[in-house]
């Protein structure tokens, strides 16, 4: 428990930390967004409208110290601003209304990705010796494939080649979004490809890495002696080392799934997917830094709490980490 509090502690800090970088980032970079806003509007904006414009961005004259608090009093009310690009929608509306598709799409292939991958590396790394390490070369070239490279790849055979899939949008444009099995099972049908995309590549990576952890592991004296014991090789397998194995593991599965939050941009553009990744693209395309200030920070946090739902795990997969609290 108290290590758990001092982690809590650490993050909790962590956490301040970031709020207050994505509040003073902003605020002393050169550039004027106002100015952006009305260069864009192409004249539809009254320049005289600026300073009630700033007043709703919540830029003003007033004191740093005086504007930070207002910031923390804004977020107290899950207030992150305006957005320039889609005047006056505010900025949460932007990202509660991507962030779902995010969460499904890039959330369930991560953790497909990852239970396949861990699966794989610990048989892989038991049958060390054998056939199965031919298999190891070709792990290691689709690891080097970057996401963008895979995801052209398969649009190029799957979508616009044979024809099996879409290549763009989320569902069919024709449909009405609600909670109906057409409407769903359309959904599904666009994330496919995209889903395949982010498995095929990121799942060899798992692979590598557990097979490595799990091989060190089998070679050391306590796997020998529970060998030795004459334990049957699945309960020395799982047991001892895939359990000791996975824990580097969990830290990077931590840090997948804070990332899953950002999305997977390059994934996400390349299929024109209307998650988070896709709206911080276009935010930064747009110059729309309320927008990017709001997902950097939602970002931020995400990658927060996943790291300390790691060390929680870690207490109760570790018996280390409760001694040494």
């Amino acid at each position: 428990m108290r290590y758990l509090l001092k982690k809590l502690g650490l993050y909790a800090f962590i956490a301040w930390a970031a709020l207050t970088l994505n509040f003073l980032i902003p605020r002393l970079m050169p550039g004027d967004p106002v100015r952006v806003l009305i260069a864009g509007s192409e004249g539809q904006i009254d320049p005289e409208a600026r300073d009630a414009i700033a007043a709703q961005f919540g830029l003003t004259d007033d004191p740093l110290i005086v504007q930070y608090f207002h910031y923390l009093a804004d977020l107290a009310r899950f207030d992150l601003g305006v957005s320039l690009s889609n005047y006056p929608v505010p900025v949460i509306d932007i990202i509660s209304g991507a962030m779902p598709w995010t969460l499904v799409l890039v959330g369930v292939s991560t953790v497909i990705s990852f239970l396949l991958g861990t699966g794989l590396g610990v048989l892989l790394a038991w049958r060390r010796g054998t056939w199965s390490d031919h298999v190891l070369p070709a792990l290691t070239f689709l690891n080097a494939i970057p996401y963008f490279w895979m995801a052209l790849i398969l649009v190029l055979v799957l979508a616009v080649g044979l024809g099996w899939f879409p290549y763009a949008g989320a569902y069919d444009r024709t449909m009405f979004p609600e909670l109906s099995a057409p409407f769903l099972g359309s959904v599904a049908y666009h994330a496919a490809l995209p889903a395949l995309t982010i498995v095929i590549g990121s799942f060899a990576g798992w692979v590598l890495q557990m097979r490595n952890m799990t091989v060190t592991i089998l070679g050391e004296d306590y796997v020998s002696m529970a060998e030795a014991k004459g334990l049957p090789g699945r309960m020395v397998l799982f047991g001892y080392a895939a359990r000791n194995a996975i824990l580097p593991s969990i830290t990077g599965f931590a840090l997948a799934l804070g990332a899953v939050v950002g999305g997977s941009m390059l994934t996400e553009v390349i299929f024109n997917y209307p998650g988070l990744g896709y709206t911080l693209f276009q935010a930064v395309s747009a110059q729309d830094f309320p927008l990017m200030q709001g997902l950097f920070l939602i970002i931020s946090l995400a990658v927060i709490v996943a790291n300390l739902i790691a060390d929680a795990a870690y207490v109760f997969l570790d018996p280390r980490t409760r001694q040494g609290a």
